[in-house]
Order: C-alpha cells, then structure tokens, then sequence
C-alpha cells in the first residue's frame, strides 16, 4: 500500500473530548473516526488490525469445533417476549417501529435469535451439541459511552453459542472455549485475569470474564497475587489485603481493568421458555442445555493501544499490525525512488505487508513521526546515507536504537 494513497491522513492534534489513550492515538492515526458518542468508523487502517483480531479468534473458535455464520441485526418484539427480555433489558436495548407500528429490536445480543434458529432445525441428540458464532454489530444503550472506543453504543462482536444435551457436555465444552479464550488473549499478547462475575442483563448465574489490567479500566477486579484468581468488584465480599478464598496464601488487591471477553453458561433457563426440546435416545423430550461466549471486537483494538504505546505513538503486536513493514523513502531524487520502489515490490513479492511512504510533500521528520504514531513493527528507511553503504535502515518499532542491513540481506531479517 501507498501511503500517499492512504485514507485519510494523520492528523497533528488530539481530538479535544479525548482523555484515553486509545481515542487519542486511533484517532490522530487515522484508525478510526467518530460519528457521535459512542458510534465509530473504522477507518482502512483500523480495519486490517480488526481483520487480524478477527482471524486469530476465528482460529481458535474453529478449533473447538465451532461453525461461522451471520445472523440479523433487527429482531422482532416476538422473539424477546418468549424470554421475558424485551421488559427486563429494557434499559439497555434500542427499540423502534416500522410504518406498519410493527415493533423490533437492535441486536444487543443473539441469545434468543440462536435458539430460534436451533429449534427450526434441532430434532434428536443425534444432532447435538451444536457450536455457532458470528462477527457482527451490537446495539446497547450505555450511559456512558466514553473512553474512546472501549465503550460504545454501536460495536463489533464475536459471539459464540453452543447447545448440548447434558449438563456434563456443556461443562465440557464451557472449559474448552475458556481455554480458546486464553490462546486468543495470548496471541493478542494480553496478560489475562479470569474473574467470577455476575451475569447482568443475561443470567443469574455467575459467569466467567476475561480482564485486562489497565488504568483507563471501567471495572474493579480483585486479584490474588499468588494465584491470580479474580473476582469483580460486583461479586466479591472480601475487602483489600484480604486472603485469597481459593489458595488461602496470597492476599487480595484491587485493579482496574477492561473486560474483554465473558462466557456465560444459562443452564436451560432459555431453552425452556423458548420450548428448545431434543429427543434423547429413550424416547423422552428435553430442554437443551445452553450458553453463549463473547469477545468485544472494537473494544480489543482499543484495548491494545491502551496497553502497547510509548509517548510517541502505537506499538503493536505483530499478529495484529495493520502491516509488517513500513517502508520509508527519504528523499525524492531518482536513486531513492529506484530503490524504495524496487525493495517494495520485491517485499510484496515475498507475501510481506508493506505500507509504503512515498510521499513527496513531507519532511523526514513528519514520515518519521508518522511511522512511529501508526506503529507498524519494523520500520524500513532507504536514503542517500543508507544507500551509500548499499544498506537501508532498520528499526523496530519496540527498540531505540536502529541498524543498517545489506539490501542483499533485508529478506533474511523480515521473511
């Protein structure tokens, strides 16, 4: 990719609401554009790291067996009175009626729409368990739509469904997509703390989140600094210093943190209002055992930010980095521009990802400063100085000092 083609461009300032860190730098990089509170437009650049982000959970979530598929975003009023929802997550849901005064509901969550789906299709336990997930948009009435782009009104999700015929497989399968939890976080390159939890607007159950550690975290997780057990501040009885309930050795401290992932197990408190039977081997019909698995999408890309940025700009992970290389060319004569364009093409010629700055109208310093706010991982500089030595400059992002490599050789470091 040229970046004299790129949309849109860097930006100098910061955007005068923004406090964190991730709405600072997203923006100012041209990662993401806000429309109004809590609403954003993931711009080219911001897409490719969601791509990424989407790619490693898709992964995982098919390692477990699960199967991808797309569900609407609009359900009808019908469907959330089965459970009782449409009164009782009132507070958080967007409703809206058609010319007809037909009533529907912006997708806050898929719990009821997955079961309407399985129970079209779901006959015997011959058909069963059954593993569902998608990406797609959710729709939720925050009160506070702040910290950039952590916490929206409108945002990517990947949600996860699976329904079993017995208490023994949901479990199961519960602590295998925990496991698939942990292998994506630790791709991410996020240090997770697993907290007990209540199950809001969702269940009465305890459920199991995915936290963290960040000062521009919303929730309060109390932590074990033994054994790292969490719990939310919306569970936990103890207070600060206490002893760790689990272990019995560490003590208990408070941290802020952003949830980014919770799995919940219903039991068959859905499937039974919503009449989600099976016939088992005997004969005798029964309500299927059910639970769903979340990750905030959106609220990932801002998270990474949040946790990998120095005072100049972001840093990411190579696993998620919109590119591999950013290729700077410093200088306009035709030496330069010949050998930029021809390690280019030959970079993307190898399959590597590279974002090509060859701008004309920006000093070094500006493609410098813009290399290290949009934080691609390994910058690549050809120049008059390198190319006297039939060497570029390199540097990556996460190291102070740079280095001079042979062109003969660049492939070496990077393929």
């Amino acid at each position: 990719m040229r970046q004299s083609q790129l949309f849109p461009k860097t930006k100098k300032d910061t955007p005068k609401d923004a406090q964190a860190i991730n709405h600072k730098l997203l923006v100012r990089g041209g990662f993401i554009d806000q429309l109004m509170a809590g609403s954003w437009t993931i711009l080219p650049l911001g897409w490719r790291v969601i791509s990424k982000i989407n790619q490693v959970i898709r992964e995982e979530m098919n390692a477990t067996g699960a199967q991808e598929l797309l569900m609407p975003l609009m359900h009808p009023k019908e469907i959330w009175n089965e459970t009782g929802r449409w009164d009782s997550a009132a507070e958080v849901m967007y409703k809206l009626k058609d010319t007809r005064e037909k009533e529907f509901a912006l997708s806050f969550t898929h719990e009821e729409i997955v079961l309407d789906l399985v129970r079209k299709h779901l006959e015997s336990y011959s058909d069963l368990p059954i593993k569902v997930y998608h990406f797609s948009t959710k729709f939720r009435n925050e009160p506070r739509a702040t910290s950039g782009i952590l916490r929206g009104r409108e945002f990517l999700m990947k949600d996860l469904y699976s329904v079993h015929e017995t208490q023994e497989d949901f479990w199961k399968y519960y602590e295998q997509v925990s496991d698939a939890y942990l292998k994506v976080f630790n791709r991410l390159g996020f240090k997770i703390i697993m907290t007990e939890a209540a199950g809001g607007v969702f269940t009465k159950n305890l459920t199991r989140e995915y936290q963290v550690i960040a000062p521009v975290g919303e929730d309060t997780v109390y932590v074990c600094n033994k054994c790292q057990t969490g719990f939310n501040k919306e569970v936990f009885k103890g207070t600060i210093g206490d002893k760790c309930p689990k272990c019995g050795r560490g003590t208990v401290n408070e941290n802020r943190a952003i949830e980014v992932g919770n799995i919940f197990p219903f039991d068959t408190y859905y499937s039974e209002k919503m009449k989600v039977y099976f016939t088992d081997k005997a004969g005798v019909k029964k309500p299927v055992w059910f639970g769903s698995y979340g990750i905030g999408i959106t609220r990932i890309l801002g998270s990474i930010v949040e946790i990998f940025h120095d005072d100049k700009g972001i840093i990411w992970p190579k696993e998620v980095a919109p590119f591999q290389v950013h290729l700077l060319q410093i200088g306009n004569d035709k030496k330069i521009v010949s050998a930029a364009l021809k390690l280019y093409q030959k970079l993307n010629d190898k399959g590597v990802e590279v974002l090509y700055d060859d701008r004309t109208d920006k000093t070094p310093g500006e493609k410098f400063m813009d290399a290290d706010l949009i934080g691609i991982p390994l910058r690549i500089v050809v120049s008059e100085r390198s190319l006297a030595k039939d060497c570029v400059e390199i540097k990556q992002r996460n190291k102070v000092k740079s280095e001079l490599v042979k062109t003969s050789k660049i492939l070496s470091k990077i393929v």
